[in-house]
């Protein structure tokens, strides 16, 4: 345990809880493609069925952590961050934060008056986007708060919507 402790520049036990919820994460991630994926091509009813969707749920949980671990090499550096654990608290940062701001445009487009079927594309998803940019950015922090890296999703969110020529928002 001290071993693993080392490598992840876990101080603290609280920390556990990154590694904990980025390994359900990615569990959970494995297993919905996985039945996306199976369940096009049998009966969700078949032991085949059971036992492919245990295999690949291991399967894919497996080449999401090798290349989760794989991206933490590159960005540990470049995101300048303190500890490793920190990158995992990141990574989950933003899972959650698209996932909100993805749930949370179906009913503002709703409320807007613009629904998926009755509207084209070229006005539904170009609308839905510029709605969902607010949300992401003001969420980005939220979340970032929520997990303890308030101070690198801030500067993140600044970064981004500077180099989409807003910058001029964040100017003293």
């Amino acid at each position: 345990m001290e071993k693993f402790k080392t490598r992840w520049e876990i101080t603290k036990n609280w920390q556990f809880i990154h590694v904990i919820l980025g390994l359900i994460a990615s569990f959970v991630s494995a297993f919905l493609l996985s039945k996306a994926i199976i369940s096009k091509f049998l009966e969700a009813t078949s032991i085949t069925y059971l036992v492919l969707l245990s295999l690949g749920t291991l399967l894919l949980t497996f080449l999401i952590i090798k290349f989760t671990l794989w991206l933490f090499t590159k960005l540990y550096d470049r995101w300048g961050v303190s500890y490793r654990w920190e990158l995992i608290a990141i990574f989950l940062a933003f899972a959650v934060t698209g996932s909100t701001a993805g749930r949370l445009s179906n009913p503002l487009m709703e409320i807007i008056g613009l629904d998926k079927d009755l509207t084209s594309g070229w006005i539904y998803w170009p609308v839905r986007i510029l709605l969902i940019f607010p949300i992401y950015q003001v969420l980005l922090v939220i979340f970032g708060w929520l997990f303890g890296q308030y101070t690198f999703f801030k500067a993140f969110a600044i970064k981004m919507v500077s180099r989409m020529g807003l910058g001029f928002i964040f100017t003293k």
